[in-house]
């Protein structure tokens, strides 16, 4: 019986980390594959071509919506909005900007998310906040800020720029992704995995063609190229809601104490992959800063456990 429970936990061990990794390879290898596309359609479709496939197995979640609240249908809107459309909108643009150059700079930045989370959750939920959480707050930003810039100040010349506007729409990933944590929060204790992943995927699909109609990009099916249908259904059935079905099976094995750890494999898969795949190099500075914001974040989870036991 012990010895079952130990693989179990083990293979939900490997599922969060695998998730993870999946993660990491999305931002270096997949999505910037897709960037001859515009950013609103490409955030679009990847999620459109998973609720498609959903539909074939999950068609009979639709009855649910004749039961849900206003409420229920409220959070699920701002989870869309927020984690699916503004969130995935934000992290694609900022890699894009960069054109194949320091991708796991974006990828770092947005580990920032439980700081946002955490003060939204004290905003929203009227959450306490932890001891120490400031003090962490701050070493992981300044970390975060040391990591993208180095020694240098902001270059805010036109080369320079994007470098500032990708490390901003990093940020504003981060919050997102952070906000709809704490909206699925009042949510999803009352709905299981699939009905939420099916719901989450089907509002952020309605929400992206809304904005890729109004901005006119709904006809850029025909500039889809069959290379980029490959990644499209790789992203899809992978880092996208593949990823997620993994990330949330192990979830149920493991603690979230270990969890916290074993999704430290999101950075460091981004940050390896960068190096062997773009020849990216960062200064020593970087290096440590990056090293620095992790063990920070890292920090703020596991305090956070701490004094919730």
């Amino acid at each position: 019986m012990k010895e079952n429970q130990q693989n179990t936990k083990s293979i939900g061990a490997l599922s969060v980390a695998l998730s993870a990794m999946l993660w990491g390879t999305d931002g270096i290898l997949l999505t910037p594959q897709l960037y001859n596309l515009n950013t609103a359609f490409v955030v679009f479709v990847i999620h459109l071509c998973p609720f498609a496939l959903m539909n074939v197995f999950f068609f009979r979640e639709y009855r649910l919506l004749k039961t849900m609240s206003r409420s229920d249908l409220l959070y699920f809107t701002l989870i869309a909005l927020f984690g699916g459309a503004l969130g995935t909108l934000a992290i694609v643009k900022s890699l894009f900007l960069l054109h194949f150059n320091h991708l796991s700079v974006v990828v770092l930045l947005q580990k920032l998310q439980p700081i946002f989370a955490v003060i939204l959750a004290r905003i929203i939920l009227k959450e306490r906040i932890k001891r120490h959480f400031a003090l962490w707050a701050a070493i992981a930003l300044v970390g975060g800020y040391f990591l993208t810039f180095g020694w240098s100040l902001p270059d805010f010349s036109t080369e320079g720029i994007t470098t500032v506007y990708a490390a901003l729409l990093s940020l504003l990933a981060a919050f997102s992704f952070g906000s709809s944590t704490v909206f699925s929060k009042k949510i999803l204790g009352n709905y299981s995995f699939v009905t939420s992943t099916f719901f989450r995927y089907g509002f952020t699909t309605a929400i992206m063609f809304v904005i890729v109609l109004i901005a006119g990009h709904l006809g850029d099916f025909s500039q889809v190229t069959p290379r980029n249908w490959l990644f499209i259904a790789l992203i899809g059935l992978t880092t996208g809601s593949g990823a997620i079905f993994l990330y949330y099976y192990g979830l149920r094995h493991v603690k979230a104490s270990l969890s916290t750890f074993l999704e430290l494999m999101y950075p460091i898969t981004a940050v390896v992959l960068d190096y062997f795949v773009n020849d990216t190099h960062y200064s020593p500075v970087q290096w440590i800063a990056a090293a620095v914001m992790l063990f920070a974040i890292v920090m703020l989870n596991v305090s956070g456990k701490k004094e919730n036991a």
